[in-house]
């Protein structure tokens, strides 16, 4: 559910590109390519458009598109690369043919989008990457904004219409918005509906956006009910998903990694050992992910912002992909891999979480119950990885063989597990009983306990960067660079894979 301020006027499109055309102070491009000229159409019919269009484009013929903004080595027109180019070659256009002594107020803009609609036999979802480099003053340097939306309209004339509306909502946030960025991204949706449009990733650079943290932004995609995952690189640069998972072989570890312990290490260079062996698997087209569930982020209530950035800062700088998703259920988690890949993905459990995989209440809301989720899950290419689970009261340790499935579902369980789709793979037993909630405790009340249960290069981190509510006084003289931070986790990972 998107958390619109009840309190702000939410205008048309039409009114929105009016407000702009008649702003003396606004001029720029509009280059789009797909989906006809749909967001420039907005301000020719709106009025006063001679002041506010230094010109609109449609290179539609590839050869013509190649000749105006260069080739693309992958063969994808569609794709954020593409868009990039056209933003900085028409915004270069504007400032080389246009005088500053003639035009000293004027702002200068360049709106670019990429976009393919829905094919005839609908086979072919529609999609479009959509950008806007921008001036908020005549001597500044300029901000540039890009988005990837996902079209989910079944008619190519209504995907058209709605990237009219995108375009001009994205326009008018950046002129109007861009000192409030949250606000600027939930303008996105005016005059649209989630179930018709899904934003799933966004990115502000430049000088306006210098305070802006864009792995926040994901979050807020998320959080506001924009899509239901995304993705960012160990830089914090926000990615879409299927230009890093396009046919990849996905291994995937999900937890809290509040904060990442020596477990979690363990639990990732062993799923990666595991992982190297599978003969359907090449090295080079391996994707390793750290997801978090949205769930995960709010089980103590409110999502807090600076937890969330704590646990991102510690994954970012051990050199790690990030996703947050929206997926509390794993065959949720293997459906989104599975729109980017058809190669084989592995996921790392615990026995615990898997004993919850198991439990028939997590399916009530499938007609087909649990059948239904996990012919979703082992449809697909899928093995699960299954890291022990000590029970210290107990003194059992639960593995493939003594994981307790109800009685029901063991025939089920010994089938996977017979074939292979579920199994055990190595740990080191000595960290077993470290536990990621009893290390923040610890962290919390100064107990320095937990720099035994965190490896040494993030024990660091912690340190220097006084992540989780640490109170200590950082030593200066060992504190890691984020590039000796992410080299060390790499070395702790290859070695144990």
């Amino acid at each position: 559910m998107l958390a619109l301020d009840p309190n702000r006027v939410i205008l048309s499109a039409k009114q929105k590109a009016l407000r702009i055309n008649l702003n003396q102070d606004l001029y720029g491009t509009f280059a789009e390519i797909g989906a006809g000229q749909e967001v420039v159409r907005h301000f020719f019919r709106a009025g006063g458009a001679s002041g506010t269009i230094a010109k609109a484009i449609s290179a539609y013929d590839r050869d013509f598109s190649d000749a105006i903004y260069g080739t693309e080595e992958n063969g994808r027109y569609v794709c954020e690369n593409r868009v990039k180019k056209i933003l900085e070659h028409e915004y270069q256009l504007i400032e080389d043919r246009l005088d500053r002594k003639d035009h000293p107020t004027k702002h200068f803009f360049a709106f670019g989008n990429t976009v393919a609609t829905i094919n005839y036999h609908k086979t072919v979802q529609g999609h479009g990457w959509f950008g806007l480099k921008f001036q908020t003053a005549a001597d500044q340097e300029p901000n540039e904004v890009i988005l990837h939306a996902r079209l989910h309209e079944s008619d190519a004339l209504l995907q058209h219409q709605t990237v009219g509306t995108l375009g001009v909502n994205l326009i008018y946030g950046c002129m109007f918005f861009h000192k409030r960025p949250k606000e600027l991204l939930l303008s996105l949706y005016d005059n649209l509906e989630r179930e018709l449009v899904e934003i799933d990733m966004i990115q502000m650079n430049g000088p306006d956006f210098e305070e802006v943290d864009n792995r926040l932004l994901s979050l807020q995609l998320v959080k506001n009910g924009m899509t239901d995952a995304v993705i960012f690189s160990p830089d914090g640069k926000n990615l879409q998903a299927a230009d890093i998972l396009y046919k990849k072989n996905i291994l995937a570890i999900r937890g809290s990694f509040r904060p990442v312990t020596k477990v979690s290490i363990d639990m990732i260079a062993q799923g990666l050992k595991e992982f190297k062996k599978e003969a359907n698997v090449a090295e080079k087209d391996i994707q390793v992910l750290f997801e978090i569930t949205l769930n995960n982020l709010s089980a103590e209530g409110d999502i807090d912002e600076q937890d969330f950035l704590d646990r991102a800062d510690v994954l970012c700088s051990i050199g790690q992909t990030v996703l947050i998703s929206n997926y509390q259920k794993y065959y949720k988690l293997v459906e989104f891999f599975s729109r980017h890949t058809k190669k084989r993905m592995a996921v790392i459990m615990g026995a615990s979480t898997l004993a919850q995989v198991f439990d028939e209440k997590y399916y009530r809301d499938l007609n087909g119950g649990i059948l239904e989720a996990f012919g979703i899950l082992f449809s697909r290419d899928l093995k699960i990885y299954l890291y022990p689970w000590y029970m210290a009261d107990t003194k059992v340790l639960w593995n493939s063989e003594s994981t307790p499935i109800p009685p029901r579902l063991k025939p089920l369980y010994d089938y996977l597990t017979f074939n292979k789709r579920i199994i055990d793979i190595q740990y080191d037993p000595d960290v077993l009983g470290i536990f990621s909630k009893e290390a923040l405790e610890l962290i919390k009340s100064g107990d320095p306990g937990w720099e035994a249960m965190v490896p040494d290069f993030v024990d660091r981190i912690i340190k220097d960067k006084c992540l989780f509510g640490f109170c200590g006084v950082p030593n200066k003289e060992t504190s890691p660079s984020t590039e000796d931070a992410a080299a060390a986790a790499a070395r702790a990972i290859s070695q144990q894979s």
